[in-house]
């Protein structure tokens, strides 16, 4: 499912809930003030974590940014363009009340073209980066309102994942160096977060990754001809902000 395709099907859905929602308004409810229909939608009947629903939700971030002396570990950027996006598409189906299993797909790509100065040589560079990622999860919700609009979950996901990067450095005008590495990942993470509905069954939720075990296995070919590979096993416990993750979810039958 592309993101078009995407932002169609959750236009067409709210659309269809709008209708569905008005061809069912009595006259007396034109009585009412925009906040008190909407509360009580929430208050009649209204479970989103019910047995047999179903979610779909939608994360995607894009950044485009100009680099100027921009000191990292191993070089400084003098001047360059950097392009990140990501999008992650998840769906899940309750197999009991508060307990969903479901899937998620992710996919990401990274371009950086600019010149950077790497040990006192000026260096034109140009890299891409792509990858992507499938997760198998569990989410178990708890309600924190009684109405069920806020609530907070907890989410155990297993990662398989893979990508490669290709690196293309210009030095002296002649000297070419061409590095290309793939990788593989394999994470088991345990992530808390919040889920608040901000208009009927359609919810903004944000998730952090807290504890996790991941396994990364990478090969790398320089010049075509020089190769190496590196294996990497990490525990993480920590709060790191940079790892928020904010998304839109629809819930089917809630």
């Amino acid at each position: 499912m592309n993101k078009t395709n995407c932002t169609l099907s959750l236009g067409f859905l709210f659309i269809f809930q709008i209708s569905w929602s008005q061809a069912h308004t009595t006259e007396k409810d034109s009585t009412y003030s925009p906040y008190q229909l909407l509360s009580s939608y929430y208050d009649t009947d209204f479970k989103p974590f019910k047995k047999r629903n179903v979610y779909l939700g939608m994360a995607l971030s894009f950044e485009d940014r100009k680099v100027e002396n921009a000191n990292n570990i191993i070089e400084t950027v003098l001047d360059g363009d950097r392009t990140n996006y990501d999008i992650t598409l998840k769906g899940g189906y309750y197999i009991g009340n508060y307990a969903m299993a479901g899937v998620g797909v992710n996919y990401h790509q990274n371009k950086f073209f600019g010149i950077v100065l790497r040990d006192s040589d000026t260096i034109q560079s140009k890299s891409i980066t792509r990858g992507y990622a499938i997760t198998p999860y569990f989410r178990s919700t708890v309600p924190l309102t009684s109405n069920e609009r806020l609530s907070f979950y907890t989410e155990l996901g297993v990662t398989f994942g893979g990508g490669n990067t290709l690196t293309r450095d210009i030095k002296n005008l002649d000297q070419i160096d061409k590095v290309y590495t793939t990788n593989f990942n394999f994470r088991i993470g345990l992530s808390p977060g919040i889920t608040f509905f901000a208009m009927e069954n359609f919810a903004l939720e944000v998730g952090l990754d807290v504890l996790g075990y991941e396994l990364n296995s990478s090969k790398t070919t320089k010049n075509d001809i020089e190769e190496s590979s590196k294996v990497r096993q990490n525990v993480d416990f920590n709060i790191n902000i940079l790892s928020l993750n904010i998304g839109l979810a629809y819930y089917f039958g809630g």
